[in-house]
C-alpha cells in the first residue's frame, strides 16, 4: 500500500511540475532574470517534497500552485506596466563606453573586473579597444557594440541586395516522410521519391533527416552510429 501511495504522489509530481511549467512559459536558463530562477529551483525543490509526501500531498501542491501563480501574475504586471520592469525585472548598466569602465555601474551590478573581462572573452572580444559600447543586461548577459572598424562586414557594407532566404523545411526525419510539410510545400510524395534516386537513395527510410528549401532543393543527411 504505501508504494502505491509513492507511485501516486511521485505522478502527481510530475504532472503538477509539468503543468505549472508549461503555464509559467519557456525560458532558456541564459534569459532568466533572478527571481525566475530561484523560483524555478524552489518549485522544483517542492516537487520533490511532493513525491515522497504521503501524509499531506495537498500541502506542498499548494506550495508549488501558489510560486507559479505569483510567477505568471509578475509576469502579466510586466507586460502590461512598463515602468514595473524597472522595479520587477531591473534595468540594463553601461560598463564600458568610449574607451571608458563605469567603476560605480560595476558595483551597482555587483560585477567584477575580472568577471567583465571573461565575459568580453565568452563574447569573442580579447582586446577592449575593439568594444565600443558593453552593456549589463538584467538576465546577466553581457551585450557588446564592437567600434565601427571592427563590426562584421554585411552585404550593405558592399551596396549587395541579396535575395531573401527563408527557413528549410522538413520533409523526412528519422527516415520517416513528413507529408504534412510536403503537402504546405506544394509536393508530394512522387516528386521526392523522384529527388530520392537522384542522389543515389531508393527509399526514404535510408535517410536520417531530409529537408526542402523555398527552392526546392532538397538536402539529405545520413545517420551515422
Amino acid at each position: 500500500m504505501e508504494i502505491l501511495k509513492v507511485i501516486l504522489t511521485s505522478l502527481l509530481s510530475v504532472v503538477s511540475l509539468f503543468i505549472i511549467a508549461k503555464v509559467i512559459g519557456h525560458k532558456q536558463i541564459s534569459q532568466l532574470d533572478f527571481f525566475d530562477y530561484i523560483t524555478g529551483i524552489t518549485i522544483g525543490s517542492i516537487a520533490a517534497e511532493l513525491a515522497t509526501e504521503l501524509e499531506s500531498p495537498w500541502k506542498p501542491l499548494i506550495a508549488m500552485v501558489i510560486y507559479g501563480v505569483f510567477s505568471v501574475v509578475l509576469s502579466l504586471i510586466t507586460s502590461k506596466f512598463q515602468r514595473s520592469r524597472k522595479y520587477i525585472n531591473g534595468t540594463p548598466t553601461i560598463i564600458m563606453n568610449n574607451g571608458k569602465l563605469y567603476r560605480g555601474n560595476m558595483k551597482k551590478a555587483k560585477l567584477e573586473l575580472s568577471e567583465f573581462m571573461l565575459m568580453c572573452r565568452q563574447a569573442g572580444y580579447f582586446n577592449l579597444n575593439d568594444i565600443q559600447t558593453a552593456v549589463f543586461e538584467h538576465n546577466g548577459k553581457l551585450s557588446v557594440l564592437p567600434v565601427s572598424d571592427k563590426r562584421p562586414l554585411n552585404p550593405n557594407d558592399m551596396n549587395i541586395k541579396p535575395k531573401p532566404e527563408y527557413i528549410s523545411t522538413e520533409v523526412i526525419m528519422d527516415g520517416k516522410i513528413l507529408d504534412g510539410n510536403l503537402k504546405r510545400m506544394g509536393l508530394d510524395t512522387t516528386w521526392l521519391n523522384k529527388e530520392l534516386e537522384k542522389q543515389g537513395y531508393h527509399k526514404a527510410s535510408e535517410v536520417f533527416l531530409g529537408v526542402c528549401d523555398d527552392n526546392n532543393t532538397l538536402s539529405l543527411f545520413e545517420g551515422k552510429d
